[in-house]
């Protein structure tokens, strides 16, 4: 069982890009491994833009700057577009990101997320946009994320948003259940059918 959501509130990462793209998440050279190392891909998250040529920091890249940190990440629109890689969602989780708040996801990309206990938060791009100028203007701003409610909540300024999440994804999220998790909780219940079913 993974850890279990509720409500999270944190301090936030923007990174105001749009069209962020898988390759761009997790370069492909990287997608040679084939088991989750949360570590591995953790670390080369946005490998080529954290890291110069010579292997050293950019120190222009906003995960290289220490005003900035949390469980949550604030990307432009179109957030996790190009090939369907599952990797990208394991380096984002295995960074330690918990929340991807933009205004439009790639629908295999956000699906992925959901799969690996990233839970990527739709909002409006007027509430995106304010939710940037906040942390922008003070990086310690929090946003608080309520999913049994579907709410978010800029801290700074007290507006918040509904956000949408499918049924189903949202009681395994609260429940700390991937899929097969989810099949065996209900293993009486299948096999109680299955029995029911055998004659027919």
């Amino acid at each position: 069982m993974k850890q279990k959501f509720n409500i999270i509130t944190s301090t936030c990462v923007p990174l105001p890009l749009e069209n962020i793209d898988t390759d761009q998440i997790i370069p492909a050279r990287f997608l040679k491994a084939t088991t989750r190392d949360e570590k591995f891909f953790g670390d080369n998250l946005f490998r080529d833009w954290r890291y110069n040529p010579d292997g050293s920091l950019n120190m222009d890249f906003v995960l290289n700057n220490p005003k900035y940190k949390g469980e949550i990440l604030v990307a432009g629109k179109n957030f996790g577009s190009g090939s369907s890689r599952e990797h990208a969602a394991w380096a984002i989780a295995g960074y330690g990101f918990r929340i991807i708040i933009s205004s439009f996801f790639a629908d295999i990309h956000k699906n992925n997320e959901l799969n690996n206990f990233v839970l990527p938060v739709v909002v409006s791009e007027s509430f995106l946009q304010e939710l940037i100028k906040s942390i922008y203007a003070n990086p310690k701003t929090e946003v608080e994320v309520n999913l049994p409610e579907q709410t978010v909540t800029n801290k700074a300024t007290g507006r918040s948003e509904r956000f949408e999440i499918n049924a189903y994804k949202k009681h395994c999220l609260m429940n700390g259940l991937d899929d097969i998790d989810f099949l065996l909780s209900n293993k009486d219940k299948i096999e109680a059918w299955e029995n029911k079913n055998k004659s027919r």
